[in-house]
């Protein structure tokens, strides 16, 4: 047993000099000279190092040789005044023992600067970066931020089935879930694939959206959140897009559009203040790093109220921009999907704030969205943020049986697999509403990053499931 007991980095650094203590970790360096190397230790607790001072009279000569940037350390010494600039206090070493060797011929990285590129096709050694431990140690304080704040409201967190029939987004873009032999597909008498030889006896597929089993939460205990992987086979090499991602989903009863925004809001806030409060050295890392408005950025979303643009005004003001030379690469007009360019313009140039867009044409938007008395629009509802565009997507959805059958038989979808969601409008139905945020999108606007396979860890887009 080790009588002294092992302390986080993190820790360490605010410990008082005097003390004998342990450290544990990987180098990221080693310097110096014959008679004294200084060895900066990190153990992924946090974005600063500990420098560990060994005089080399005390330790053998092969084993200061086998320390390298990657060997990990069991350190014992003593906390000192560190006479450095960089750090308050340091480890003099009295006993090193090496863990694991690390050839630094062999080691993917190295102590100089790696594109970002360069590290996705390492994606299993680059959690140990300075960039991609600030990353994860964020995107843990987000994941649990998300927990608390639909804690203390009292939402019900909802875990919705990951393999599903039903596609909640109507686009047809879902990875199959199959047994099947594909080298001998069974048929039936029309010469269609027999699914009811398939596990599940019937065609299934990885989920694209936990909303519609959402809504089914809902209406039983009142407001729920989903937070999860989903799943879309959309061959989008962007980066904005993954074909694996995580989602979060809340889902409540009694809310109607204006509640929904207001939630929508409050929550984004309280992201990003937590971020703020809890994620500083690291967010001062890739705020230096890569996004130096980064901090500013984080700060100008809050103390503010979003903007509240309906879609037909969002559209005049693109149209102006238009008639006054702006040039937008995909063309605008009442109908059309908003693209990330208009989206940006809006935020970014023409409100300088958050905007949510409301009152979107029906015919771009899902079967579960209310319609609005003019018969042409619905209250869907968009998030838009600087750098992102759109973060979050939702709506007040349709609490009339009548009004959803008739848009799910326009839009020519199978009534099969949908029974069970419309039995929640014709025993009971309420007004309800929800949206989901892409937890990765929140993740590029709080990090900075700018491609979202870098605030995942191993990253899954067409062409690629390394790792």
């Amino acid at each position: 047993m080790e009588s002294v007991k092992r302390m986080k980095i993190k820790d360490l650094l605010r410990c008082e000099p005097g003390q004998e203590v342990r450290a544990k970790g990987w180098v990221r360096t080693k310097r110096g000279n014959k008679q004294v190397k200084f060895i900066a230790l990190n153990d992924g607790s946090t974005i600063n190092n500990i420098q560990i001072v060994a005089d080399t009279t005390l330790f053998d000569e092969e084993l200061i040789k086998r320390i390298s940037t990657g060997t990990s350390l069991n350190v014992l010494g003593t906390l000192v005044p560190s006479i450095g600039s960089g750090q308050a206090v340091e480890i003099q070493a009295r006993e090193i023992e090496i863990f694991g060797d690390c050839d630094p011929m062999r080691f993917p990285l190295q102590k100089k600067d790696t594109t970002l590129e360069y590290l996705r096709t390492v994606a299993h050694m680059r959690p140990r970066t300075n960039t991609f431990g600030a990353v994860l140690r964020i995107r843990h304080a987000m994941a649990f931020a998300i927990h608390k704040f639909f804690n203390d409201k009292g939402f019900v967190y909802l875990n919705t089935p990951l393999i599903t029939e039903s596609d909640a987004e109507g686009a047809g873009d879902m990875f199959q879930v199959t047994t099947l032999d594909l080298k001998n597909i069974p048929l039936d008498k029309k010469g269609e694939v027999d699914f009811s030889r398939d596990f599940f006896g019937k065609k299934t597929c990885l989920t694209v959206s936990g909303q519609l089993e959402g809504e089914l939460g809902a209406t039983a205990v009142g407001e729920i959140y989903t937070f999860g992987p989903t799943f879309r086979a959309e061959n989008s090499n962007t980066p904005r897009h993954l074909a694996e991602f995580w989602m979060i989903e809340p889902e409540m009863a009694f809310y109607d559009i204006e509640d929904n925004m207001e939630l929508a809001e409050e929550f984004v806030k309280y992201l990003v203040q937590y971020a703020l409060d809890n994620c500083q050295d690291d967010l001062q890392f890739l705020n230096d790093k890569y996004d130096n408005g980064l901090i500013e950025r984080l700060h100008s979303v809050l103390g503010i109220a979003f903007e509240r643009v309906t879609y037909t005004k969002a559209v005049e003001i693109l149209e102006e921009a238009v008639a006054n030379g702006r040039q937008f690469e995909f063309p605008v007009h009442w109908g059309t999907d908003f693209q990330s360019e208009h989206e940006r313009y809006l935020v970014e140039q023409y409100y300088k704030k958050p905007v949510i867009l409301i009152d979107f044409p029906k015919d771009i938007k899902a079967f579960y969205m209310k319609q609005n008395e003019d018969g042409k629009t619905v209250r869907g509802m968009d998030v838009l943020f600087p750098k992102i565009g759109e973060i979050i997507g939702g709506s007040e959805r349709e609490a009339s049986l009548e009004k959803l059958e008739a848009r799910i038989d326009e839009l020519g979808m199978s009534r099969k697999n949908l029974e069970w969601y419309i039995d929640t409008r014709r025993y009971g139905s309420v007004p309800h509403s929800g949206f989901g945020l892409g937890f990765e999108r929140l993740l590029l606007f709080v990090t900075g990053m700018a491609n979202i396979r870098d605030v995942i860890p191993f990253p899954r887009t067409p062409k690629n499931a390394e790792f």
